[in-house]
Parts: C-alpha cells; sequence; structure tokens
C-alpha cells in the first residue's frame, strides 16, 4: 500500500468523523441535559483533518519531496539529494488513480523526470527524458541518437565526486546537447561496456528515459518506454543533501 493512498484514506476518515459530528453527535451532544464529553476519537479527527487535508493537496498537486537513494544521475543529481518536483508540471492529476483532470503541459525533451517505475508502480523512478512520442532512439558505443542524428557531446575532464559520489571518480564528464539545444552534464565510465540498444520508435504516449550516468543506470534501455500516465512531476529544485552530513553546497541548486 503506497504512502499516498494511506495518506487518502486517512484524510477521508478524519474528515468523515468530523463531518458526521458536526452534524450529527455535536448537536445532540449540546442538546442532552447532563454535559456529554466530546470522544476522543472525534477531538483528533477535528484537531487532525486540516492537517492531512493541507498534506494531501500539497503533496498530490503542488510540490513533493523525493530523496535520490542511488548513482543513477551523477553528476546532475547525488545520492542523499532531497529534491523538489513540481506536481502540476504535466496536469493536474488524481491522488492514487493519477487520471489527468486538467492537462497543463507535455515533457520536453532533457526534463529530469519522477515517474512510477512500469514494472512495480508502487516504486518512484527519476531519469531524464531523451525520447519523445515518435522518436526514433539508439545507443551505440556511448553515443545517443534521436530520429537518426547523433547528439552533441563536449568533454569536461575528469569526474571527481564527494562521499558516496567519490566511487564515480576518474569517470569522464561530458557536456551533451540534445537536438533542442539542451544542454546538462553525464558520465561515461569507460572501464564498463556500452550498454547499448538498436533503434527503436517510442510509442504514443510514452517517453523514453535514460540516466545521466549512462553506464549506472537501470532505464528505458532495460525496461522499456514510460506511459504518461505514469508520470508524477518534474523535479526542479535540491532543498537538502544528506550523505554522511550535510552538504550546503547543494542546497538551493536547480536542476538542469
Amino acid at each position: 500500500m503506497s504512502f499516498e493512498l494511506i495518506l487518502v484514506m486517512i484524510t477521508a476518515v478524519t474528515g468523515v468523523i468530523t463531518y458526521v459530528d458536526r452534524i450529527i453527535w455535536r448537536p445532540k451532544r449540546l442538546a442532552a441535559v447532563t454535559t456529554e464529553k466530546e470522544p476522543i476519537l472525534v477531538e483528533y479527527a477535528r484537531s487532525l483533518f486540516p492537517v492531512f487535508l493541507v498534506v494531501l493537496v500539497l503533496r498530490s498537486f503542488i510540490i513533493e519531496p523525493f530523496r535520490i537513494p542511488s548513482g543513477s544521475m551523477y553528476p546532475t543529481l547525488e545520492i542523499g539529494d532531497f529534491i523538489a518536483v513540481n506536481k502540476f508540471s504535466y496536469g493536474v492529476k488524481l491522488p492514487v488513480l493519477q487520471t489527468t483532470i486538467i492537462p497543463i503541459s507535455l515533457p520536453q525533451r532533457g526534463d529530469v523526470v519522477v515517474f512510477k517505475y512500469p514494472k512495480d508502480p508502487d516504486v518512484d523512478y527519476i531519469k531524464r527524458v531523451v525520447g519523445l512520442p515518435g522518436d526514433r532512439i539508439t545507443y551505440l558505443d556511448r553515443v545517443l541518437y534521436v530520429n537518426d542524428q547523433a547528439v552533441s557531446y563536449e568533454p569536461i575532464g575528469k569526474y571527481v565526486g564527494n562521499e558516496s559520489g567519490s566511487v564515480m571518480n576518474g569517470a569522464k564528464e561530458l557536456k551533451e546537447t540534445l537536438s533542442d539545444g539542451h544542454e546538462h552534464r553525464i558520465l561515461w565510465d569507460e572501464s564498463k561496456a556500452s550498454l547499448d540498444i538498436q533503434t527503436l520508435t517510442v510509442p504514443e504516449g510514452e517517453y523514453f528515459m535514460m540516466g545521466d550516468n549512462r553506464d549506472h543506470s537501470n532505464d528505458s534501455r532495460f525496461w522499456g518506454t514510460v506511459p504518461e500516465k505514469n508520470l508524477k512531476g518534474k523535479a526542479f529544485g535540491i532543498w537538502m543533501n544528506w550523505d554522511n552530513g550535510v552538504h550546503f553546497n547543494r542546497i538551493g541548486k536547480g536542476i538542469n
């Protein structure tokens, strides 16, 4: 059972108790000859319902926090980053059902997106959109091809990481420029074999995702494309980092 479903259930239960108490139980207590003490369940429900409701609205429709647990998005995101995700960037969706009720926009190539893992919807993944619906995607010898055109790569140097990121020290860091001009940094670990795929066409309504740490990412190369209904939102900022201590230089950084 997901946290979102639990939150919806708790909000609903406390809301129903609060409502029933207001229209039925409370008037009976007030009309009673003897003063009847308010049940503790009602007291807690009335106090907690507004809190749960605010959290549910914020988390479901506005901003949701996530923590980065793996190194698949180095150098853009590091292990221990706590990120903020814009939940309405791709439309307003009903909690749990994830049905879009107000469409707003579609993901763009280069967006860093949190989504429900297609193989297990209870697990959240974060990757970069590199393929849009209808795109032809190929990945050979660490070169990404979009619609049969290789994207641009510019070497930056050798990567030097901190704390958990030190396992990637010495990897080749590059600036990748996608076909629409979006620029971001990626890593190549040339000690590993390239995780190649032959050409495929992204189905309508789905997206091809890749991690920026190209040789250490479980992404669409392994399990396929991500349906639009699985998208949770666009990651836009880092509000904290904890990796064997707080890394203040990560706080407040935007996500490109």
